[in-house]
Formats: C-alpha cells, structure tokens, sequence
C-alpha cells in the first residue's frame, strides 16, 4: 500500500469537501510518510494554513496534564492514590482520588454541565475566571457526585482541571510553566505552549483560529453568536488549551517512545485502562476501548497496544494516535467545523484506516448519498410535534415543509435550539448536513437509532 499517495490524495478530497482544514502528519518507524496543509488559518481566508502552522488541541491537552502529575509522583510530591480533598478538603467529593481523575472514574461532574457559572462571571464580572476558581465551582454550584468514586467512567473536564491545579499547588512554578520546563521543553517542542489565548491574546504567529459556519460565512469563535461563550472558559488549564504543531506532536511521539519525559513503567501504567469497584474494565468508547491516563486505550489483536485521544471544541477537531507495538503515530489538526460532518468523519476514518494498512472507504457528502428527484407525496404526513426522548443528544421538536422540503427544529445536548434541512437517503428516511443523525419515520412517529419518537 502506497500509504503517502493514498493519505495525500484523501486529505485533498477531504479539503475539497468541505471536510477538513488544517495539517495532517503520519509516521512509521520514525519516518514521515505523509503531511502537509490544507485550507486557511482565518476567517477571511487570507492566512493559508502551512505545516507549522499552530493549533488549539483541545482534550488531547489532557496527556500533558497526566504526564505533569506523574512527574509529580516520580518526585514523591503526591500519590495515586491521594484523596482530591488532601489538597482542596472543600471539595465535596470525598474518597476521589488522583487516579480517579486521572482515568475519569471519579464520578466528578463537567463543568459543561453548569456552564452558566463561568458564563456569568464573565459577563457580569467582565473578567474570565481562572483554573483556581475550580473548587468555588463545585462547592457554589453543588453538582451531585454522578456515582461513588470507581463505581463508574464518566468524561469529566473538571477533574482534569483539578490534576492541573495539584500540579500549581505542588510545583515551584505556574502549571503553564511547569509544563514547558518539564515537557514541551526536553522534548523539544520549540513551538507548543500552554495558554490562553481569548483571555491574554496570541503568544505567537502562525496560529489557526478556531472557525465555525454561522448565517452562511465563516466566523471566528469568539465572534460567533452561538459559540461565543467560549471565553468563558479559557482561564482553565488541565483539560485544554495547550496549543502546537504537527511537527511538535511527531516530536512528542518520540520523545516518549526514548523515554525522554517518562519511563517505559510510567508509560504503561498510563496506557493501562482503568478498571472498576467490580474489577471490569471500564469502556471508553465503542469497541473495547478504555481509558488510562490520559489515553484512550485499545489492545488490538493485530496491532498491538494503540493509544489515542481526540480533541473538540467550537471550530477545533484533532485526533492523535499512537501504535505503540508498530512505532506508527498519526497527527490530525483541524481549525474549521466542517460544513458537512459526514465529509470530516469519512476523511478521519479513512486516514485512521490507511494507518492500520487497511483499504479505506470513500469520503462521502450528504449532497453524494442524497435520492435525486424524490417522492414527496408522504412528507406533509411526517410534519408535527414530536416528543423528547430521555438522556439524547439531539431531541427533533418539530418537522415542518418550507420551500418544498423537509424541515427540523431541534434541541441540542446544550438544550440550544436549532433548525436544520433534512436530506432523503431512503425510504422514509433522512439525514442531515451539519451532523451524522439520520431519522426514519413510520406510522406517527418517528425513529433515531433505536429510540422511537411518538408524534403528539
């Protein structure tokens, strides 16, 4: 398999689209096989994105959070096994640990989850709160424990950011700093840092901003009517907000893999998925994953240990993996929601496949698999109020006619509404642009996944 032509021309049809923007690196054996940069770094499409080109990593950040606290264990300066409360005993989560949090097995809530408290204090207070402020946010916003320590594995950016604080509480110097003398540094990362950059402004060039599709343009998040609110959260650290290239991430894989940062022993026991209180592993994801330190874990009978994380937030989407017994890594560095979901995940699955040495499927649009001239005779019949289903990301309120085609208006997992034009892609069934949703409808109702929707 030629893995650089393969890669080369599918981040091209991915870039074309309207499903990628941004850098891309694949590795073997030390050796870069492809990378390269597509698209631009600006709303305005007057900055194109090159190789070095700097990127927000979002939930990939997390590993240098894990990292950062096992440097603090290595010192003796705490244990995995410390209770949260030893450092903040105002915390209202006893018998959470530093290993809980590590793996999110805590049962710590997100702060997403009370997003409205950052939010506030941003808009009334005119200031952006900082990653210290974490514990008053627990104890003023007393979110309920979502299960006893280790009974569970629930993704919580909270507990992330609490790891981070230990490291501020512990260390000589900020976490920012810690990260960069410790980390970024011997590895030599010469263009990755940790900041915040919507509060303090850009510490550098060549740096991607995070862009989001709204009222048909393209739009800085910041400035985006929807996704503005993300200031709000960019005084916290742990979770987020360490910013690089893909050249710098290539140099991070093998940093670890010389054992420049951690040990081969610190290492597998972050690749390690957590177990729980019942001794089963606890799932990650689909298909066996599970969750160490900071890495999502798969055991591949083929391949080995893989190790990964993606990162998400307005206008970013990234993707690092590892294969650990292969010495493969893949890097994915993306600035721009895409315009068509289906476009982005056909490109990411694709670039995971050819890395694996496997035949990739085609990268696909909504507009590719849409049934051209179809039957509408039945469409006013699927129009009306729907009722909610419990604990869905993405509730269908309303389906409506407008211009001849089929409509949605919708609540989202933030409880934010929003409209969107379905697509037909079979019998009765639809899908969307903006997401891989697909609904089918039947007699008064209609069906998402294997949840079925009454019409009321």
């Amino acid at each position: 398999m030629d893995k650089k032509t393969i890669m080369d021309n599918f981040t091209r049809i991915a870039y074309e689209k309207a499903g990628f923007n941004g850098t891309w690196l694949f590795a073997e054996n030390g050796e870069i096989v492809s990378k390269g940069a597509y698209g631009y770094r600006d709303p305005e499409e007057s900055l194109p994105n090159n190789e070095d080109t700097i990127f927000q990593l979002a939930s990939i950040s997390k590993q240098f959070a894990a990292t950062a606290v096992m440097l603090m264990v290595r010192e003796g300066k705490l244990s995995l096994d410390d209770e949260i409360t030893k450092y903040f005993p105002e915390i209202p989560y006893p018998g959470v640990t530093i290993r809980h949090l590590l793996s999110h097995t805590g049962g710590v809530p997100d702060y997403f989850g009370d997003a409205d408290w950052f939010i506030n204090i941003w808009k009334e207070e005119n200031r952006v709160p900082g990653n210290d402020e974490i514990p008053r946010f627990l104890c003023e916003t007393k979110l309920k424990p979502l299960f006893a320590p280790g009974d569970g594995l629930e993704y919580s950016n909270t507990g992330y950011n609490l790891l981070a604080l230990v490291v501020d509480k512990l260390a000589d110097v900020p976490y920012e700093d810690f990260l960069m003398q410790n980390i970024f540094e011997p590895a030599g990362m010469t263009s990755t840092r940790c900041c915040h950059i919507r509060r303090d402004g850009v510490p550098f060039e060549n740096y991607a901003r995070a862009t989001v599709f709204e009222d048909g343009k393209w739009v800085a998040d910041i400035d985006s009517e929807e996704d503005g609110d993300v200031v709000a959260f960019d005084g916290l650290n742990g979770d987020d907000y360490v910013y690089t290239t893909i050249f710098d991430m290539f140099k991070w894989d093998r940093a670890l893999r010389e054992g420049k940062i951690l040990t081969s022993e610190e290492q597998q026991l972050m690749y390690t998925p957590a177990k729980l209180n019942n001794g089963e592993i606890a799932e990650y994801d689909d298909g066996g994953i599970g969750y160490g330190f900071g890495w999502g874990v798969e055991n591949n009978p083929e391949l080995g240990l893989i190790v990964s994380h993606s990162g998400g937030m307005p206008g970013v989407i990234t993707w690092f993996e590892r294969f650990i017994d292969r010495d493969k890594v893949l890097v994915l560095l993306n600035s721009r929601e895409p315009k068509d979901v289906r476009a982005y995940y056909g490109f990411y699955y694709a670039m995971r496949a050819i890395a694996r040495g496997e035949e990739p499927e085609s990268i696909v649009t909504i507009e590719d698999i849409t049934i051209k001239d179809p039957d509408k005779s039945k469409w006013e019949s699927f129009c009306g109020k729907y009722e909610h289903p419990k604990n869905f990301d993405l509730i269908i309120d309303e389906v409506y006619m407008k211009d001849g085609d089929l409509w949605a208006k919708a609540i989202d997992d933030d409880g934010d509404p929003l409209e969107f034009k379905f697509y037909p892609i079979g019998e009765n069934k639809f899908g969307r642009k903006g997401g891989m949703l697909e609904v089918t409808f039947g007699e008064n109702c209609l069906m998402i996944e294997d949840f079925t929707c009454k019409k009321l």
